[in-house]
Protein backbone atom coordinates (compact mmCIF):
# COMPACT_ATOMS: atom_id res chain seq x y z
CA UNK A 1 0.00 0.00 0.00
CA UNK A 2 0.79 3.76 -0.96
CA UNK A 3 2.37 6.06 2.05
CA UNK A 4 -0.23 8.60 2.00
CA UNK A 5 1.14 12.12 1.68
CA UNK A 6 2.54 14.31 4.67
CA UNK A 7 1.26 17.78 5.75
CA UNK A 8 2.28 20.11 8.14
CA UNK A 9 -0.80 19.32 10.35
CA UNK A 10 1.11 17.03 13.16
CA UNK A 11 -0.46 16.13 16.62
CA UNK A 12 1.88 15.06 19.29
CA UNK A 13 0.69 11.70 20.10
CA UNK A 14 2.89 10.35 23.47
CA UNK A 15 6.92 10.42 24.73
CA UNK A 16 9.27 8.27 22.75
CA UNK A 17 9.70 6.66 26.65
CA UNK A 18 5.87 5.97 26.38
CA UNK A 19 6.26 3.17 23.70
CA UNK A 20 8.29 0.01 24.65
CA UNK A 21 11.47 -0.97 22.89
CA UNK A 22 9.97 -3.94 20.15
CA UNK A 23 6.33 -3.20 21.29
CA UNK A 24 3.49 -0.97 20.73
CA UNK A 25 0.74 1.43 21.69
CA UNK A 26 -2.71 2.30 20.93
CA UNK A 27 -3.68 5.96 20.54
CA UNK A 28 -6.27 7.74 19.80
CA UNK A 29 -5.75 10.34 17.00
CA UNK A 30 -8.28 12.66 14.66
CA UNK A 31 -11.01 10.40 15.68
CA UNK A 32 -9.26 7.12 14.75
CA UNK A 33 -7.24 4.52 16.51
CA UNK A 34 -3.84 3.63 15.01
CA UNK A 35 -1.08 1.90 16.52
CA UNK A 36 2.72 2.62 16.69
CA UNK A 37 5.67 0.54 17.51
CA UNK A 38 8.94 1.42 18.53
CA UNK A 39 11.72 -0.69 16.54
CA UNK A 40 15.74 0.16 17.12
CA UNK A 41 14.98 3.77 17.81
CA UNK A 42 12.25 4.06 15.00
CA UNK A 43 8.72 4.46 15.25
CA UNK A 44 6.32 3.25 12.70
CA UNK A 45 2.39 4.11 12.44
CA UNK A 46 -0.53 2.31 10.90
CA UNK A 47 -4.27 1.10 11.55
CA UNK A 48 -4.86 -0.57 14.79
CA UNK A 49 -8.07 -2.67 13.12
CA UNK A 50 -6.92 -5.91 12.33
CA UNK A 51 -9.13 -5.93 8.86
CA UNK A 52 -9.51 -9.78 9.01
CA UNK A 53 -11.81 -9.36 12.43
CA UNK A 54 -12.38 -5.99 12.63
CA UNK A 55 -11.08 -5.65 16.07
CA UNK A 56 -8.17 -2.68 17.27
CA UNK A 57 -5.76 -5.06 18.48
CA UNK A 58 -2.74 -4.67 16.51
CA UNK A 59 -0.77 -2.68 18.93
CA UNK A 60 -1.16 -5.86 21.13
CA UNK A 61 0.54 -8.34 18.30
CA UNK A 62 4.99 -9.14 18.14
CA UNK A 63 6.85 -7.62 16.40
CA UNK A 64 9.27 -9.89 14.32
CA UNK A 65 11.06 -9.99 11.10
CA UNK A 66 10.04 -12.17 8.41
CA UNK A 67 12.40 -12.48 5.12
CA UNK A 68 13.79 -8.74 5.79
CA UNK A 69 10.74 -7.59 6.40
CA UNK A 70 9.79 -5.52 9.63
CA UNK A 71 6.74 -7.18 10.50
CA UNK A 72 3.98 -6.95 13.39
CA UNK A 73 1.99 -10.10 13.89
CA UNK A 74 -2.30 -9.92 14.43
CA UNK A 75 -3.03 -11.40 17.83
CA UNK A 76 -5.74 -13.01 16.46
CA UNK A 77 -5.21 -14.42 13.35
CA UNK A 78 -2.40 -15.62 11.67
CA UNK A 79 -1.33 -12.21 9.84
CA UNK A 80 1.54 -10.56 9.46
CA UNK A 81 1.26 -6.24 8.05
CA UNK A 82 4.85 -4.90 6.83
CA UNK A 83 5.34 -1.83 9.29
CA UNK A 84 7.20 0.34 6.74
CA UNK A 85 3.73 -0.42 4.31
CA UNK A 86 1.19 -2.11 5.82
CA UNK A 87 1.19 -4.52 3.48
CA UNK A 88 -0.96 -7.56 4.49
CA UNK A 89 1.72 -10.76 3.67
CA UNK A 90 -0.96 -13.43 3.73
CA UNK A 91 -3.69 -11.05 1.69
CA UNK A 92 -3.07 -8.17 -0.15
CA UNK A 93 -6.60 -7.09 0.25
CA UNK A 94 -6.49 -7.01 3.71
CA UNK A 95 -3.72 -4.54 4.16
CA UNK A 96 -3.57 -1.66 6.47
CA UNK A 97 -2.90 2.50 6.01
CA UNK A 98 0.67 3.89 7.27
CA UNK A 99 0.59 7.01 8.71
CA UNK A 100 3.80 10.01 9.14
CA UNK A 101 5.22 9.86 12.13
CA UNK A 102 8.17 11.64 13.21
CA UNK A 103 10.56 12.65 16.51
CA UNK A 104 11.53 15.25 18.04
CA UNK A 105 12.67 16.15 21.67
CA UNK A 106 11.91 12.95 22.99
CA UNK A 107 7.99 13.14 21.77
CA UNK A 108 6.23 10.93 18.86
CA UNK A 109 4.05 13.46 16.53
CA UNK A 110 1.53 11.93 13.98
CA UNK A 111 0.59 13.81 10.80
CA UNK A 112 -3.05 13.91 11.53
CA UNK A 113 -4.18 15.35 8.30
CA UNK A 114 -3.28 11.63 6.89
CA UNK A 115 -5.69 9.95 8.84
CA UNK A 116 -9.08 8.96 7.35
CA UNK A 117 -12.34 9.06 9.11
CA UNK A 118 -12.93 5.62 11.52
CA UNK A 119 -14.76 2.87 9.41
CA UNK A 120 -18.58 2.12 10.86
CA UNK A 121 -19.00 -1.53 11.21
CA UNK A 122 -21.35 -3.27 8.68
CA UNK A 123 -22.53 -4.83 12.18
CA UNK A 124 -22.45 -5.29 16.09
CA UNK A 125 -20.53 -7.79 17.39
CA UNK A 126 -21.50 -9.89 19.88
CA UNK A 127 -20.63 -10.52 23.78
CA UNK A 128 -21.45 -13.72 25.49
CA UNK A 129 -21.43 -13.67 29.01
CA UNK A 130 -21.19 -17.23 30.81
CA UNK A 131 -22.34 -16.26 34.59
CA UNK A 132 -24.97 -13.74 35.68
CA UNK A 133 -23.28 -12.76 39.23
CA UNK A 134 -21.37 -9.67 40.46
CA UNK A 135 -17.83 -10.02 38.45
CA UNK A 136 -19.36 -10.51 35.01
CA UNK A 137 -22.48 -7.83 35.04
CA UNK A 138 -19.65 -5.36 36.29
CA UNK A 139 -17.94 -5.97 33.34
CA UNK A 140 -21.04 -5.46 31.30
CA UNK A 141 -21.73 -2.03 33.19
CA UNK A 142 -18.49 -0.59 32.61
CA UNK A 143 -18.23 -1.79 29.21
CA UNK A 144 -21.16 -0.64 28.14
CA UNK A 145 -20.33 3.04 30.11
CA UNK A 146 -17.11 3.05 27.76
CA UNK A 147 -18.67 1.75 24.59
CA UNK A 148 -22.35 1.61 24.60
CA UNK A 149 -23.17 0.51 20.88
CA UNK A 150 -19.83 -1.82 20.35
CA UNK A 151 -21.64 -4.95 20.89
CA UNK A 152 -24.65 -7.13 21.31
CA UNK A 153 -24.83 -8.82 24.60
CA UNK A 154 -26.23 -12.30 25.84
CA UNK A 155 -25.56 -13.31 29.15
CA UNK A 156 -26.43 -16.87 30.54
CA UNK A 157 -27.27 -17.13 34.39
CA UNK A 158 -27.59 -20.87 36.68
CA UNK A 159 -29.56 -18.78 39.17
CA UNK A 160 -33.34 -18.29 37.49
CA UNK A 161 -33.58 -14.20 38.92
CA UNK A 162 -31.28 -10.90 38.00
CA UNK A 163 -27.68 -10.23 39.20
CA UNK A 164 -27.88 -9.09 43.12
CA UNK A 165 -25.27 -8.68 45.80
CA UNK A 166 -24.15 -11.96 46.78
CA UNK A 167 -21.33 -9.80 49.81
CA UNK A 168 -25.34 -9.27 51.42
CA UNK A 169 -26.55 -12.59 51.82
CA UNK A 170 -25.25 -12.78 55.18
CA UNK A 171 -27.73 -9.71 56.34
CA UNK A 172 -30.69 -11.41 54.45
CA UNK A 173 -30.03 -14.59 56.67
CA UNK A 174 -30.17 -12.31 59.71
CA UNK A 175 -33.06 -10.83 59.14
CA UNK A 176 -31.76 -7.59 58.52
CA UNK A 177 -32.57 -6.88 54.70
CA UNK A 178 -35.18 -8.55 52.73
CA UNK A 179 -33.73 -10.43 49.05
CA UNK A 180 -35.44 -7.86 46.98
CA UNK A 181 -33.17 -5.35 48.68
CA UNK A 182 -30.07 -6.97 47.82
CA UNK A 183 -30.84 -7.40 44.19
CA UNK A 184 -28.39 -5.23 41.16
CA UNK A 185 -29.92 -5.65 38.03
CA UNK A 186 -33.65 -6.38 38.26
CA UNK A 187 -35.39 -7.84 34.55
CA UNK A 188 -36.03 -4.50 33.66
CA UNK A 189 -32.76 -3.38 33.49
CA UNK A 190 -31.32 -5.85 30.91
CA UNK A 191 -34.09 -4.99 28.70
CA UNK A 192 -33.65 -1.08 29.37
CA UNK A 193 -29.47 -1.66 28.52
CA UNK A 194 -30.22 -4.54 25.55
CA UNK A 195 -28.57 -7.14 27.25
CA UNK A 196 -30.47 -10.17 26.54
CA UNK A 197 -30.71 -12.76 29.81
CA UNK A 198 -31.05 -16.27 30.02
CA UNK A 199 -31.74 -17.01 33.40
CA UNK A 200 -32.00 -20.40 34.78
CA UNK A 201 -30.51 -21.82 31.80
CA UNK A 202 -26.76 -22.18 32.06
CA UNK A 203 -24.42 -22.99 29.60
CA UNK A 204 -23.04 -26.41 29.12
CA UNK A 205 -21.40 -26.45 25.97
CA UNK A 206 -18.66 -23.87 24.48
CA UNK A 207 -17.39 -24.69 20.95
CA UNK A 208 -14.16 -22.87 20.36
CA UNK A 209 -13.80 -23.54 16.57
CA UNK A 210 -17.50 -22.19 15.60
CA UNK A 211 -17.75 -19.83 18.27
CA UNK A 212 -20.67 -20.97 19.55
CA UNK A 213 -22.08 -21.97 23.49
CA UNK A 214 -25.18 -24.04 23.77
CA UNK A 215 -27.14 -23.71 27.18
CA UNK A 216 -28.63 -26.19 29.35
CA UNK A 217 -32.73 -25.95 27.51
CA UNK A 218 -30.75 -26.29 23.93
CA UNK A 219 -30.52 -22.35 22.82
CA UNK A 220 -27.17 -22.20 21.01
CA UNK A 221 -25.73 -18.52 20.68
CA UNK A 222 -22.65 -17.28 18.65
CA UNK A 223 -20.37 -15.06 19.59
CA UNK A 224 -17.25 -12.56 18.45
CA UNK A 225 -15.91 -12.36 22.30
CA UNK A 226 -16.46 -14.72 24.98
CA UNK A 227 -16.50 -14.34 28.86
CA UNK A 228 -16.19 -16.26 31.47
CA UNK A 229 -17.75 -15.47 34.90
CA UNK A 230 -18.94 -18.76 36.36
CA UNK A 231 -17.87 -17.71 39.79
CA UNK A 232 -17.07 -20.52 41.98
CA UNK A 233 -18.46 -23.63 43.87
CA UNK A 234 -18.55 -23.90 47.59
CA UNK A 235 -16.16 -26.80 48.86
CA UNK A 236 -18.24 -30.03 50.64
CA UNK A 237 -15.76 -31.55 53.30
CA UNK A 238 -15.45 -35.78 51.54
CA UNK A 239 -16.67 -37.20 54.27
CA UNK A 240 -20.14 -39.35 54.79
CA UNK A 241 -23.31 -37.37 55.45
CA UNK A 242 -22.84 -34.85 53.08
CA UNK A 243 -26.06 -35.83 51.12
CA UNK A 244 -28.09 -35.66 53.90
CA UNK A 245 -31.16 -33.20 54.43
CA UNK A 246 -30.18 -30.16 56.20
CA UNK A 247 -26.66 -30.40 55.29
CA UNK A 248 -26.41 -26.95 53.30
CA UNK A 249 -23.71 -24.68 51.98
CA UNK A 250 -23.92 -20.83 52.07
CA UNK A 251 -23.08 -19.20 48.54
CA UNK A 252 -26.09 -18.15 46.98
CA UNK A 253 -29.69 -16.90 47.58
CA UNK A 254 -31.02 -21.04 47.21
CA UNK A 255 -28.46 -21.27 50.14
CA UNK A 256 -30.20 -18.57 52.76
CA UNK A 257 -33.64 -19.88 51.73
CA UNK A 258 -32.51 -23.27 52.84
CA UNK A 259 -31.34 -22.38 55.89
CA UNK A 260 -34.37 -19.78 56.65
CA UNK A 261 -36.63 -23.01 56.31
CA UNK A 262 -34.60 -25.16 58.91
CA UNK A 263 -33.75 -22.39 61.15
CA UNK A 264 -36.43 -23.02 63.58
CA UNK A 265 -35.95 -21.63 67.51
CA UNK A 266 -34.89 -23.54 69.42
CA UNK A 267 -32.81 -26.05 67.19
CA UNK A 268 -29.04 -26.72 66.85
CA UNK A 269 -27.00 -25.58 64.26
CA UNK A 270 -23.65 -26.22 63.46
CA UNK A 271 -21.58 -24.20 61.10
CA UNK A 272 -17.81 -26.20 59.76
CA UNK A 273 -15.78 -22.80 58.96
CA UNK A 274 -14.37 -20.49 61.44
CA UNK A 275 -13.86 -18.29 58.22
CA UNK A 276 -15.72 -14.75 57.33
CA UNK A 277 -18.61 -17.09 55.66
CA UNK A 278 -18.90 -19.27 58.85
CA UNK A 279 -18.66 -16.37 61.16
CA UNK A 280 -21.67 -14.35 59.42
CA UNK A 281 -24.01 -17.58 59.00
CA UNK A 282 -23.13 -18.75 62.54
CA UNK A 283 -24.46 -14.90 63.60
CA UNK A 284 -27.28 -14.93 61.29
CA UNK A 285 -28.56 -18.01 62.46
CA UNK A 286 -28.20 -17.24 66.24
CA UNK A 287 -30.53 -13.89 64.82
CA UNK A 288 -33.19 -16.68 63.77
CA UNK A 289 -33.44 -17.91 67.53
CA UNK A 290 -31.09 -21.03 66.73
CA UNK A 291 -28.50 -22.73 69.19
CA UNK A 292 -25.37 -22.09 67.31
CA UNK A 293 -22.22 -24.36 67.36
CA UNK A 294 -19.01 -23.15 65.68
CA UNK A 295 -16.83 -25.96 64.45
CA UNK A 296 -13.26 -25.02 63.31
CA UNK A 297 -10.02 -26.64 62.46
CA UNK A 298 -7.97 -24.36 63.87
CA UNK A 299 -7.04 -22.95 67.26
CA UNK A 300 -7.82 -18.85 65.82
CA UNK A 301 -10.74 -18.14 63.78
CA UNK A 302 -10.79 -15.88 60.31
CA UNK A 303 -6.78 -17.72 60.48
CA UNK A 304 -6.14 -16.32 56.99
CA UNK A 305 -7.23 -12.87 57.60
CA UNK A 306 -6.73 -12.01 61.54
CA UNK A 307 -3.79 -12.76 64.10
CA UNK A 308 -4.19 -14.57 66.96
CA UNK A 309 -4.86 -11.11 69.66
CA UNK A 310 -7.54 -10.07 67.28
CA UNK A 311 -9.19 -13.23 66.47
CA UNK A 312 -9.21 -14.21 70.61
CA UNK A 313 -10.86 -10.37 70.52
CA UNK A 314 -13.57 -11.80 68.07
CA UNK A 315 -14.02 -15.17 69.28
CA UNK A 316 -14.92 -13.25 72.67
CA UNK A 317 -17.32 -11.06 71.65
CA UNK A 318 -19.08 -13.36 69.86
CA UNK A 319 -19.53 -16.11 72.69
CA UNK A 320 -21.09 -13.16 74.50
CA UNK A 321 -23.79 -13.02 72.07
CA UNK A 322 -24.38 -16.99 72.60
CA UNK A 323 -22.37 -18.91 70.13
CA UNK A 324 -20.43 -21.59 71.34
CA UNK A 325 -17.28 -22.80 69.60
CA UNK A 326 -15.89 -25.80 69.15
CA UNK A 327 -11.92 -25.78 67.91
CA UNK A 328 -9.84 -27.10 67.06
CA UNK A 329 -11.60 -30.11 65.98
CA UNK A 330 -11.56 -32.30 62.62
CA UNK A 331 -15.15 -33.25 61.52
CA UNK A 332 -15.41 -36.78 60.18
CA UNK A 333 -18.83 -37.40 59.41
CA UNK A 334 -22.39 -36.17 59.37
CA UNK A 335 -24.84 -38.40 61.09
CA UNK A 336 -28.92 -39.00 60.84
CA UNK A 337 -31.45 -41.02 59.27
CA UNK A 338 -32.51 -39.10 56.23
CA UNK A 339 -32.20 -35.34 57.86
CA UNK A 340 -28.70 -34.75 59.50
CA UNK A 341 -28.94 -34.95 63.73
CA UNK A 342 -24.72 -35.16 64.61
CA UNK A 343 -21.67 -33.61 63.87
CA UNK A 344 -19.04 -36.62 64.72
CA UNK A 345 -14.99 -35.41 65.14
CA UNK A 346 -11.94 -37.54 64.51
CA UNK A 347 -11.55 -37.55 68.90
CA UNK A 348 -15.03 -39.74 68.95
CA UNK A 349 -16.46 -36.57 70.36
CA UNK A 350 -19.98 -35.65 68.71
CA UNK A 351 -22.45 -32.40 68.43
CA UNK A 352 -26.32 -32.84 68.26
CA UNK A 353 -27.23 -30.82 65.22
CA UNK A 354 -30.45 -30.15 63.32
CA UNK A 355 -28.75 -27.91 60.40
CA UNK A 356 -25.27 -28.23 59.14
CA UNK A 357 -24.08 -25.11 57.33
CA UNK A 358 -20.43 -26.09 55.50
CA UNK A 359 -18.46 -23.11 54.77
CA UNK A 360 -14.79 -24.22 54.22
CA UNK A 361 -14.02 -22.59 51.41
CA UNK A 362 -14.32 -22.41 47.45
CA UNK A 363 -12.98 -23.58 44.49
CA UNK A 364 -13.12 -21.48 40.93
CA UNK A 365 -15.46 -23.19 39.10
CA UNK A 366 -13.70 -24.18 35.90
CA UNK A 367 -15.34 -27.63 34.59
CA UNK A 368 -16.85 -25.45 31.62
CA UNK A 369 -13.44 -23.83 30.69
CA UNK A 370 -11.51 -26.83 31.07
CA UNK A 371 -13.72 -29.16 28.71
CA UNK A 372 -13.93 -25.90 26.02
CA UNK A 373 -9.81 -26.48 25.83
CA UNK A 374 -9.27 -23.48 27.98
CA UNK A 375 -5.77 -23.75 29.56
CA UNK A 376 -6.97 -24.07 33.29
CA UNK A 377 -4.52 -24.77 36.81
CA UNK A 378 -7.11 -24.13 39.88
CA UNK A 379 -8.65 -21.62 37.96
CA UNK A 380 -9.12 -20.41 34.36
CA UNK A 381 -5.37 -18.62 33.44
CA UNK A 382 -5.89 -15.39 32.28
CA UNK A 383 -3.31 -12.64 31.60
CA UNK A 384 -3.00 -8.96 32.85
CA UNK A 385 -5.76 -8.49 30.25
CA UNK A 386 -7.94 -11.22 32.11
CA UNK A 387 -7.56 -12.49 28.60
CA UNK A 388 -6.99 -16.15 28.38
CA UNK A 389 -4.91 -18.33 25.84
CA UNK A 390 -7.83 -18.07 23.18
CA UNK A 391 -7.37 -14.44 22.16
CA UNK A 392 -11.24 -14.30 21.61
CA UNK A 393 -11.88 -15.22 25.64
CA UNK A 394 -11.91 -13.70 28.50
CA UNK A 395 -12.93 -14.33 32.19
CA UNK A 396 -12.94 -12.55 35.11
CA UNK A 397 -14.08 -13.07 39.15
CA UNK A 398 -13.64 -16.12 41.19
CA UNK A 399 -13.13 -18.44 38.44
CA UNK A 400 -9.68 -17.31 37.30
CA UNK A 401 -6.37 -17.37 38.37
CA UNK A 402 -3.81 -14.54 37.79
CA UNK A 403 -0.34 -14.21 38.58
CA UNK A 404 -0.72 -17.95 40.48
CA UNK A 405 -3.65 -15.97 42.64
CA UNK A 406 -7.39 -17.09 42.53
CA UNK A 407 -9.60 -14.64 44.06
CA UNK A 408 -12.63 -14.97 47.01
CA UNK A 409 -13.33 -11.21 47.85
CA UNK A 410 -15.20 -8.68 45.75
CA UNK A 411 -12.65 -6.00 45.23
CA UNK A 412 -10.49 -7.60 43.09
CA UNK A 413 -13.31 -8.36 41.15
CA UNK A 414 -14.02 -4.34 40.62
CA UNK A 415 -10.82 -4.08 39.36
CA UNK A 416 -11.12 -6.57 36.86
CA UNK A 417 -13.65 -5.90 35.53
CA UNK A 418 -12.55 -2.77 34.89
CA UNK A 419 -9.30 -3.61 32.86
CA UNK A 420 -11.38 -6.44 31.31
CA UNK A 421 -14.48 -3.93 29.93
CA UNK A 422 -11.26 -1.46 28.83
CA UNK A 423 -9.77 -4.30 26.15
CA UNK A 424 -13.58 -5.65 25.28
CA UNK A 425 -14.07 -1.83 24.31
CA UNK A 426 -10.60 -1.66 22.70
CA UNK A 427 -10.05 1.67 24.15
CA UNK A 428 -6.24 1.48 25.38
CA UNK A 429 -4.03 -0.42 27.22
CA UNK A 430 -5.09 -1.27 30.78
CA UNK A 431 -3.71 -4.29 33.10
CA UNK A 432 -4.38 -6.05 35.89
CA UNK A 433 -1.67 -6.15 38.25
CA UNK A 434 -3.39 -8.13 41.38
CA UNK A 435 -5.02 -6.41 44.78
CA UNK A 436 -3.77 -6.55 48.15
CA UNK A 437 -6.05 -8.68 49.85
CA UNK A 438 -8.11 -6.68 52.32
CA UNK A 439 -11.30 -8.66 54.64
CA UNK A 440 -14.13 -6.94 56.19
CA UNK A 441 -16.56 -9.36 58.76
CA UNK A 442 -20.36 -8.20 58.47
CA UNK A 443 -21.26 -8.71 61.25
CA UNK A 444 -23.75 -5.99 63.04
CA UNK A 445 -22.52 -4.67 66.31
CA UNK A 446 -18.25 -5.63 65.44
CA UNK A 447 -15.81 -3.36 63.63
CA UNK A 448 -13.04 -5.79 62.18
CA UNK A 449 -11.15 -5.35 59.09
CA UNK A 450 -7.64 -6.87 58.28
CA UNK A 451 -5.95 -6.18 55.03
CA UNK A 452 -2.01 -6.61 53.21
CA UNK A 453 0.72 -8.97 54.96
CA UNK A 454 0.61 -8.79 58.61
CA UNK A 455 2.65 -12.27 58.88
CA UNK A 456 5.85 -12.14 61.70
CA UNK A 457 8.89 -12.28 59.01
CA UNK A 458 10.92 -11.16 61.04
CA UNK A 459 12.53 -8.15 58.85
CA UNK A 460 9.71 -5.64 60.19
CA UNK A 461 8.18 -3.96 62.90
CA UNK A 462 4.63 -3.51 64.84
CA UNK A 463 3.18 -0.79 65.67
CA UNK A 464 0.65 -1.80 68.39
CA UNK A 465 -2.54 0.24 70.04
CA UNK A 466 -4.43 -2.15 73.06
CA UNK A 467 -7.26 -0.42 74.85
CA UNK A 468 -8.93 -3.24 76.87
CA UNK A 469 -11.83 -1.47 78.18
CA UNK A 470 -12.78 -0.25 74.82
CA UNK A 471 -11.98 -3.77 73.35
CA UNK A 472 -9.85 -2.19 70.34
CA UNK A 473 -7.08 -3.81 69.08
CA UNK A 474 -4.57 -2.39 66.47
CA UNK A 475 -1.92 -3.35 64.58
CA UNK A 476 0.21 -2.04 61.53
CA UNK A 477 3.22 -3.87 60.21
CA UNK A 478 5.64 -1.58 58.62
CA UNK A 479 8.72 -2.86 56.32
CA UNK A 480 11.26 -0.47 54.51
CA UNK A 481 9.44 2.45 55.57
CA UNK A 482 6.33 1.92 53.80
CA UNK A 483 2.90 0.14 55.66
CA UNK A 484 2.49 -3.62 54.73
CA UNK A 485 -0.56 -4.75 56.73
CA UNK A 486 -2.81 -3.87 59.34
CA UNK A 487 -4.98 -5.71 61.77
CA UNK A 488 -7.71 -3.57 63.36
CA UNK A 489 -10.67 -4.72 65.64
CA UNK A 490 -13.22 -2.73 67.58
CA UNK A 491 -12.50 0.23 65.54
CA UNK A 492 -12.57 -0.01 61.51
CA UNK A 493 -12.62 3.47 60.50
CA UNK A 494 -9.37 4.09 59.24
CA UNK A 495 -9.52 0.23 58.05
CA UNK A 496 -9.60 1.73 53.68
CA UNK A 497 -6.93 4.95 54.43
CA UNK A 498 -3.77 2.12 55.61
CA UNK A 499 -5.35 -0.09 52.62
CA UNK A 500 -4.91 3.56 50.17
CA UNK A 501 -1.67 3.89 51.75
CA UNK A 502 -0.35 0.09 51.10
CA UNK A 503 -1.69 0.21 47.44
CA UNK A 504 0.32 3.38 46.57
CA UNK A 505 3.73 2.03 48.57
CA UNK A 506 3.90 5.33 50.48
CA UNK A 507 6.55 6.28 52.71
CA UNK A 508 4.95 6.65 56.22
CA UNK A 509 8.19 7.89 57.73
CA UNK A 510 7.02 11.56 57.98
CA UNK A 511 3.05 10.38 59.94
CA UNK A 512 4.48 7.07 61.82
CA UNK A 513 3.79 9.01 65.28
CA UNK A 514 0.17 9.66 64.17
CA UNK A 515 -0.11 6.36 61.63
CA UNK A 516 -1.76 4.75 64.45
CA UNK A 517 -4.94 7.19 64.94
CA UNK A 518 -6.19 7.57 61.16
CA UNK A 519 -5.76 10.04 58.58
CA UNK A 520 -6.73 13.07 60.93
CA UNK A 521 -4.22 15.69 59.37
CA UNK A 522 -4.20 17.62 56.42
CA UNK A 523 -1.00 15.71 55.61
CA UNK A 524 -1.92 12.37 56.24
Amino acid sequence: MKRLNVSEAWTRVCELDDILPDAGVCALVAGRQIALFRVDDAVYAIDNGDPASGANVLSRGIVGDIKGELVVASPLYKHHYVLRTGRCLEDSEKSVNVYPVRVEAGQVWVDASALQPARTPAKRRRLVVIGNGMAGMRTVEELLALAPDAYDIVVFGAEPHGNYNRILLSPVLAGEKRPEEIVLHPPEWYSEHGVTLHAGDPVVHVDRRRRTVKSSKGVEVSYDRLLFATGSRPVVLPIPGTELRNVITFRDLADVEAMLAAAKPGRKAVVIGGGLLGLEAANGLLSRGMSVTVVHNCETLMNRQLDAAAAGLLRASLASRGIEFHMPAETTALLGEGAVSAVRFADGAELPADLVVMAVGVRPNIDLARAAGIRCDRGILVNDTLQTWDPGIYAVGECVQHRNVTFGLVAPLWEQARVCAIHLAELGMSRYRGTLPAAQLKVTGIELYSAGDFRDTGDGEDIVLRDPARQIYKRLVIRDNKLRGAVLFGDASAGPWYLELMTGGRDVTGIRDALLFGPTSPES
